[in-house]
């Protein structure tokens, strides 16, 4: 399912050390991955140049970093505006998962801020995996699935169950956050076991062979998540995010879609934890 890969490198380590544990699971070993590195071409030719030079130094040194054979990864520099050279580069490419390290800025802050990773969130149809700079990267053990009816969550759980497959030291915590349920309310293991929901889902993970605990709550689901995230100590968290704009306007990048409002646009911000953000678009 997530047979591309395109890493954008901005040069902060946490993205860099989440690609290289990422590389250790069994579901990467088939991967292609491309490693893009984009140099802006406003500057004179001399400095481009030297630009340019500079980056293959940096995606030759990562690739030793990461300890992978050079013949198991292509890489790329190319001169533009980083945000724009992204989304370029992964449709080109057909990537099926942009990674890249974000800032951790929200909606206004983050367009005044010119944020690289929230312009390309915004306006790609691709699965995004989100670093922030500022959260400690743990070795995955603990991941999180938010899991609802909808058909983007259910791609969401196949994917993370693709993705972590073959890995023993992976827990899923099958998140379930009803935000018709009060608050607080104290909820029985039969509660949980009878959820429909959660009980279809924990079918599929243990047919999959992997570890797993459910969650069931009330409450904002976006604001839930991130807290249950940080009191169970996630290390990564699986989030089904679907592209929100209609198809007349997927050219049209404008302010309301690049502030973002979303479910996603809240947790991608608050979660102390990588996220990935599943996409599943027919190209």
């Amino acid at each position: 399912m997530l047979k591309k890969i395109l890493y954008a490198d901005s040069g902060k380590n946490n993205a860099q050390q989440l690609l290289k544990l990422l590389l250790e699971l069994p579901s990467f070993k088939s991967t292609e991955l491309s490693i893009l590195k984009a140099v802006s071409s406003s500057a004179s030719k001399e400095k481009v140049e030297a630009s340019t030079d500079e980056a293959e130094s940096r995606i030759k040194e990562l690739i030793g970093e990461l300890g992978i054979a050079e013949s198991r990864v292509s890489t790329l520099v190319r001169e533009g505006e980083p945000k724009s050279v992204v989304l370029e580069v992964a449709k080109e490419q057909n990537s099926d998962l942009i990674i890249m390290g974000s800032r951790g800025m929200g909606k206004l802050q983050a367009i005044l801020g010119n944020s690289v990773s929230q312009y390309v969130f915004q306006l790609t149809d691709r699965s995004m995996l989100l670093v922030k700079d500022s959260i400690y990267i743990k070795r995955i053990k603990r991941v999180m699935i938010a899991i609802d009816k909808s058909p983007a969550a259910q791609y969401a759980l196949d994917t993370a169950i693709n993705l972590f497959r073959g890995y023993k030291d992976a827990e899923f915590f099958l998140t379930r956050v009803n935000p018709d349920l009060k608050p607080g309310l104290a909820i029985s293991k039969e509660d949980i076991a009878n959820n429909p929901i959660l009980s279809a889902a924990a079918s599929k993970v243990k047919r999959a062979g992997i570890d797993y605990r459910c969650i069931l709550t009330g409450g904002r689901p976006a604001q839930k998540i991130c807290n249950l995230a940080e009191d169970n100590n996630i290390d990564f968290m699986v989030l089904g995010s679907p592209e929100r704009r209609p198809s007349i306007a997927k050219n049209l990048p404008d302010l309301e879609r690049l502030l973002g409002s979303s479910l996603s646009d809240y947790i991608r911000v608050k979660a102390e934890c990588p996220v990935l953000l599943v996409r599943q678009e027919e190209r």
